[in-house]
Formats: structure tokens, C-alpha cells, sequence
């Protein structure tokens, strides 16, 4: 049995206010990821893109969720042509709820911040798989893969 639907919330994003509950897709993919315009971030961002019509041919959409202004996400998504939405979540109200926030390693130094992680979500908007800890290479095709199987 799929987990219970998640709690219902709200982001601003590039394409609008986006609230979970008002969603129509069959299917939603959250990708978590740590920073615009870094390096794994812009190639993780690129591979959704290259495999988006794949993904809305079977009635998935895609966002991506980091603690960046909507600004820099704005930003981002011009410059890489994302065909999908970025969601702003400065306030880690989201993260939280999806417990994507770890302390990490970075150029030896203890520091807080978003695991790469990424969600599948049916109709009812329950997880039916989850992704942490992802390594970017071939990682949207597997989650492409899995939203096959659905």
C-alpha cells in the first residue's frame, strides 16, 4: 500500500505560486537539489530537460525545489531552457517536510543544506519512490524508468 498523501503546501515559483493540492498531473516528480548554477546542480537540471517530453508524454510533471531566491531560480531556468518549473523554498518548509536538509562536507568544512533527492508522487500525491543521496549521472532515467512502471 503507497504511503499517505502529503501534507499540503505552497512555493513560489517561476511559473507562479505552485500548491501541491491544485496540481492535475498523473504524476509529479520533486527534485531537491542544492544550488543554482553550480556544476552537478545545472547537469542534474539538463538531464530532466533533455528527457521532459518523455516525462509529460506520460502525464508527469517536473519541478525542481532548492532554497535559492526565486530570482537566481529565474535566472537559472532562462539560461538552461528548463522546460519546467524551479520552486523557491528560502524557508526549508518544504525540505523539512521531505527531511532533505543534512549536514554535509564541503572543502572540509561542516555545512547545512540540501541532500540531492528526488520524489515520485501519484495522482493522490503519496510517495511512491524516493531517491537520497543521488548521484546526477543517469539518475533522470531511472526516475524516467520507474514512472513507467506506473
Amino acid at each position: 500500500m503507497a504511503d499517505p498523501a502529503l501534507a499540503d503546501f505552497t512555493l513560489p515559483g517561476t511559473g507562479g505560486e505552485f500548491r501541491l493540492s491544485r496540481s492535475k498531473a498523473k504524476f509529479l516528480v520533486l527534485y531537491f537539489y542544492p544550488k543554482d548554477n553550480t556544476p552537478g546542480c545545472t547537469t542534474e537540471g539538463l538531464h530532466f530537460r533533455d528527457l521532459h517530453p518523455a516525462f509529460a508524454a506520460l502525464g508527469c510533471e517536473i519541478y525542481g525545489v532548492s532554497r535559492d531566491s526565486l530570482r537566481s531560480h529565474q535566472n537559472f531556468k532562462a539560461k538552461m531552457g528548463f522546460p519546467f518549473e524551479l520552486l523557491s523554498d528560502e524557508d526549508e518548509t518544504v525540505c523539512q517536510q521531505f527531511g532533505v536538509i543534512k549536514m554535509k562536507k564541503m572543502y572540509g568544512k561542516q555545512v547545512r543544506g540540501i541532500e540531492r533527492s528526488t520524489f515520485v508522487l501519484d495522482s493522490r500525491r503519496a510517495v511512491r519512490r524516493e531517491w537520497r543521496g543521488v548521484k546526477v549521472p543517469g539518475h533522470a532515467q531511472e526516475v524516467l524508468d520507474f514512472v513507467k512502471t506506473l
